[in-house]
């Protein structure tokens, strides 16, 4: 009988992850690759010393309370941790990390490409292209948005909103930011702090998030705060759907107030919020901010680092 922990991969991770997880644990692999349920994880907890979840698996208070105690870690492979009840999962003495660092440069990049696509009308251009409708074209036809040297605002200047501020500087972008915590001159790199979200928003003609879902941020963007923006101002969303009032959205965007929205994450998912589908000027991707392989086995060796550093009576880097 082998005597390495026993790890359960409730998601099909990378082939790379995977190779490198087999060689050292006992790995039970859920070869559907379909989100583990409730009652999946709490079966699994009393089969396994580990679980490398994704955010779609859910730990939630309930679920924790009827984990077995063979359950040790939780070694996620994402840096948000949403889906985990944090104080709950540490009232059971269940250690969690996460996978910070290794994904902000492809969900930057991608945060970008939402961007873009929304100034540029990429969604009607590319259906009008597909479908073999393109039979015209005149100096007013299909006017976007202009990205270079427009004002962006960045809500959380973590790894990801540095790392999206360090690309929109190439567009040669006049950079403002909220967060927690003011960052230091070197960081900035002449970026514009702002102590409030209010004081942010009256200046951002491209706004982006960047900042965690929280109680606290819960609808951040309401429709009081859309209202706020200039006029004619794009919203982007890379980070989690809950940050954002899908309903106020919808009627920034049918009254104009707003000209178009990048969103690569939904309040519901998978699936999104359906509404949007009749607003060629919602440009839509399917939260796949961190979805290049280089990335994807980045997390996962980062996740099995936490888990090796665990097993082996250390500290996580990644410790919650």
């Amino acid at each position: 009988m082998s005597d390495k922990p026993v790890l359960w991969l409730p998601r099909r991770l990378s082939d790379a992850t995977i190779g490198r997880a087999r060689r050292d644990y006992d790995v039970i692999l859920n070869d559907a690759d379909t989100p583990g349920t409730a009652e999946e994880i709490i079966a699994m907890s009393a089969q396994v010393d580990a679980m490398m979840p994704c955010h779609s698996e859910h730990f939630s208070a309930d679920v924790v309370s009827r984990l077995d105690p063979r359950l040790k870690i939780i070694a996620n492979h994402s840096v948000g941790v949403d889906h985990c009840d944090l104080p709950a999962l540490a009232s059971r003495s269940i250690v969690v990390t996460n996978t910070p660092d290794v994904l902000s440069d492809a969900t930057a990049e991608l945060a970008m490409l939402l961007m873009l696509g929304a100034a540029r009308h990429a969604v009607r251009g590319d259906r009008l292209m597909r479908t073999g409708t393109w039979d015209s074209w005149s100096p007013s036809f299909m006017v976007g948005k202009q990205v270079t040297g427009a004002r962006l605002g960045i809500i959380g200047m973590g790894r990801v909103g540095r790392a999206f501020a360090a690309k929109a500087r190439g567009f040669d972008m006049e950079i403002h930011y909220f967060n927690r915590t003011r960052l230091s001159p070197d960081q900035e790199q002449g970026a514009m702090y702002h102590e409030s979200v209010d004081t942010l928003l009256p200046v951002s003609d491209y706004l982006s998030l960047h900042c965690p879902a929280t109680p606290e941020t819960l609808d951040l963007m309401n429709a009081k705060r859309l209202a706020a923006l200039p006029d004619g101002s794009i919203l982007i969303n890379s980070a989690r759907g809950a940050l954002v009032d899908e309903d106020a959205l919808l009627n920034a965007i049918e009254s104009d107030k707003l000209a178009a929205a990048g969103l690569d994450c939904f309040k519901i998912e998978p699936g999104g919020n359906p509404k949007f589908a009749a607003h060629e000027n919602i440009f839509m991707l399917p939260h796949i901010g961190s979805a290049t392989t280089k990335t994807r086995d980045a997390m996962g060796f980062r996740a099995l680092d936490n888990l090796d550093a665990f097993f082996a009576g250390k500290t996580p880097q990644d410790l919650l």
